[in-house]
């Protein structure tokens, strides 16, 4: 049943532009609608917990790292400390409004609560950005570390035509496109299941990455680490801004709201338990992996992780493989739970209007939206075997920061208006911690290239289209005439 309680329709003149576009969700009826959702709820503070980190954990450590290090030098261990104070601010708005409002839509729902219809889908189109291009990225970096195993146990690689995008020297990523079907294949199954299989593969990875520094530590030569910032700070912020797609996927415990056993409770604590195991695992890497390896040898690197161990670090292939086995299970991990998230966020919006219905339709048996996963999937695997890494993690990083900064402002907003709704987990230092998140965001963004600028302001200009011709004539606020289109 619809939770959104309705009025007699007001006329377009009578509303106006800016109340259309201003129009909010009401913070009960979001509540009352994820308690009463279709989706089932099986996971607890574990499952959860898992799932941010299997979000999170992959590429960006494992892949990203030999880009960032060349632009920052050995003060790429400040540049994740930048990169996860960044996220630690919008980490705690995060978890005060997932304690608020346990839906699956994540940011885009807090938005629509706060800063009404037009600013939310501007967040939901920022999302989809975030999650779908992650994805990509993320298989892009999986199918480097199959070759890197391939070539470590069985002495060849896949030609490059076939493992590599164009404009990368190949013309299909076909290893990419084919870890985005297997995880396709898995989310099908139910939610539960993907819980398990996301657990298992969390529990691997983890387990190479502390492998990789007890390993590395033996080669750690202090003499790697001066000078300290060749580079100066302007490197230390650039390396920031390549490495904050290494935390994205940490909210991804916010959009399984209406799958969580006792949302109130574990949300706000799987987003920041989650977050602090992945800084911690972050910079030991980092420590690691310079003091193994000067940091001119980084450039050009792609298995970074792997290429450190078999250039500073003896035992001949044994670790190396070992390690390549532990990414190849790493990367498939955040396929799996961050595809997760972009379906559930497009349910979300699909359930208020802004996208077509078949995104919300829930199948009986396995209770997830499977044609939602089907498309999400397909959509995907073209963005994996067409476009290189470099591209997907440098977008995928600007519409994030882009959609923390509103949630950052989203906790201020509903701190006045709703100053008395229950809240589970409640900001420290607020409102100068959020506001600290959000000029975090944009400084971090500033680091970015002119390019990914471009490409970000293109995609918004499609996603301002879409809304324009779709989402607004087809929202359900305005289709059922909402209860509170208030602008004050």
């Amino acid at each position: 049943m619809d939770s959104v309680r309705t009025r007699p329709r007001r006329s377009v003149g009578e509303a106006g532009i800016r109340g259309r576009l201003t129009r909010r969700r009401d913070v009960a009826d979001l509540v009352a609608e994820a308690g009463g959702g279709q989706l089932r709820r099986t996971m607890g503070l574990t499952q959860l917990t898992l799932l941010s980190v299997g979000a999170t954990l992959g590429t960006g450590i494992f892949v990203v790292l030999g880009q960032a290090v060349p632009e920052a030098g050995p003060a790429v261990v400040f540049s994740f400390v930048l990169a996860g104070l960044t996220a630690l601010f919008s980490a705690l708005s995060y978890a005060e409004l997932a304690g608020m409002i346990p839906g699956a839509g994540s940011s885009y729902s807090y938005t629509y609560a706060t800063l009404g219809e037009l600013a939310a889908w501007v967040c939901g189109w920022c999302l989809v950005l975030e999650y779908g291009v992650s994805v990509a990225a993320v298989a892009v970096g999986w199918g480097q570390y199959v070759n890197e195993l391939l070539e470590l146990t069985a002495g060849w690689t896949l030609p490059a035509s076939l493992a590599a995008p164009p404009g990368a020297g190949g013309v299909l990523n076909i290893p990419a496109a084919a870890i985005v079907a297997l995880a396709m294949m898995v989310l099908l199954r139910g939610s539960r299941q993907s819980a398990v299989v996301n657990a298992v593969m969390v529990a691997v990875k983890v387990a190479a990455l502390a492998l990789f520094c007890a390993v590395a530590f033996t080669a750690f030569r202090a003499g790697n680490f001066q000078p300290l910032f060749p580079l100066g700070m302007a490197g230390v912020s650039a390396g920031a801004a390549s490495l904050f797609f290494s935390y994205i996927g940490f909210d991804a415990a916010s959009t399984a709201g209406e799958e969580a056993k006792n949302p109130q409770r574990d949300l706000p604590r799987a987003i920041l338990l989650s977050l602090g195991l992945i800084t911690a695992l972050y910079c030991a890497v980092a420590v690691a992996a310079v003091g193994a390896m000067p940091w001119q040898r980084f450039a050009g690197t792609e298995a970074t992780l792997s290429e450190v161990l078999v250039h500073s670090v003896g035992g001949g292939d044994l670790w190396p493989v070992l390690l390549s086995i532990g990414a190849v299970v790493a990367t498939t991990s955040v396929v799996l739970a961050v595809q997760y998230g972009q379906t559930r966020v497009l349910f979300s919006m699909a359930r208020d209007g802004l996208v077509p219905p078949l995104f919300a339709k829930v199948h009986a048996r396995t209770g997830v939206p499977r044609a939602n996963i089907v498309i999400v999937s397909a959509f995907v695997m073209v963005l994996a075997a067409l476009v290189p890494l470099g591209a997907l993690a440098d977008a995928t990083s600007i519409g994030t920061l882009f959609a923390f900064a509103l949630v950052n402002g989203a906790v201020l907003i509903l701190r006045r208006r709703s100053p008395g709704a229950p809240r589970s987990f409640r900001v420290p230092l607020a409102p100068l911690t959020c506001t600290l998140g959000a000029l975090c965001c944009g400084y971090v963004m500033w680091g970015l290239g002119a390019a990914t600028w471009t490409a970000f302001g293109l995609w918004m200009a499609a996603g301002m289209a879409v809304y324009a011709f779709y989402g607004i004539r087809h929202s359900r606020l305005g289709r059922d005439a909402p209860q509170k289109e208030s602008t004050e």
